[in-house]
């Protein structure tokens, strides 16, 4: 009788050994490259969070990226302070541009009035750095020498006042100016007392409306020094008398 063959039966196996060491030296590699990448770039505030990043992914060992800052002592705080200071710089350029944007609505709806009661000649507005400024002709209120608004002329204040009613309300400064002609007289010893005194009175008449905060408001009086023309014609000193309403950005209402 034949003997069957006995078929040695092997197992065979592919040693993946080295997939170990091979892995890890593409991790450190790749982490070279990092390394290398980040030392090159003049941002040394990415570099430290991507090293913090890199090294918290790692398990036992020493942390591939756990070398000394590119950056030399007490130099990463200025560059944090100083990235700090330009993204407050960002937000408050952004919160101004929009300010800007509110104030040319507040602007449109006056413009639109001015011209609906064709007071072209007489008031006019301009949006500026300060905020939004609106001119008003001394003449229209007040009589030559004098700081009373005129009877006939407080219906006009009062109407001026609804159209300085805003949400959120904004600080407003009511400022006085006057022509380069001395005055002296038993009420006012000067143009810089006229002027505030003009001033004053306007603003008497714009919080008597209820709508507005009085807090809100202020009085200057600048006399001839802030002229808007040069005072040599009858034209150019009637520019020069005026009062003007200044509506700050709310920023600076705060």
């Amino acid at each position: 009788m034949a003997r069957k063959k006995k078929h040695k039966q092997h197992d065979e196996h592919i040693d993946e050994s080295w997939l170990i060491p091979y892995a890890d030296l593409l991790t450190l590699l790749l982490a070279l490259f990092i390394v290398l990448f980040a030392m090159s770039s003049v941002d040394a505030v990415k570099f430290q969070q991507m090293a913090r990043a890199f090294n918290s992914s790692f398990t036992g060992g020493t942390g591939v990226l756990e070398y000394p800052s590119p950056t030399p002592e007490g130099e990463m705080e200025q560059l944090d302070a100083e990235q700090k200071k330009e993204k407050d710089e960002d937000e408050e350029e952004k919160q101004e541009q929009i300010e800007q944007e509110k104030l040319k609505e507040i602007q449109e709806r006056i413009n639109a009035y001015i011209k609906e009661n064709n007071l072209q000649t007489q008031l006019k507005t301009t949006l500026t750095d300060e905020g939004l400024l609106v001119t008003i002709v001394n003449d229209i209120f007040f009589d030559s020498g004098s700081a009373t608004i005129r009877k006939k002329d407080e219906q006009l204040a009062t109407e001026i006042s609804q159209l300085l009613v805003m949400s959120p309300p904004r600080n407003i400064v009511i400022s006085g100016h006057t022509d380069d002609v001395p005055i002296s007289n038993s009420e006012f010893d000067s143009n810089w007392h006229l002027s505030v005194m003009r001033a004053v009175n306007f603003m008497k008449i714009l919080i008597e409306n209820d709508q507005l905060d009085p807090k809100a408001f202020s009085a200057k009086g600048f006399g001839e020094f802030k002229p808007v023309a040069s005072n040599n014609s009858k034209e150019a000193r009637q520019k020069n008398r005026r009062v003007e309403i200044l509506i700050l950005p709310y920023e600076q209402a705060e």
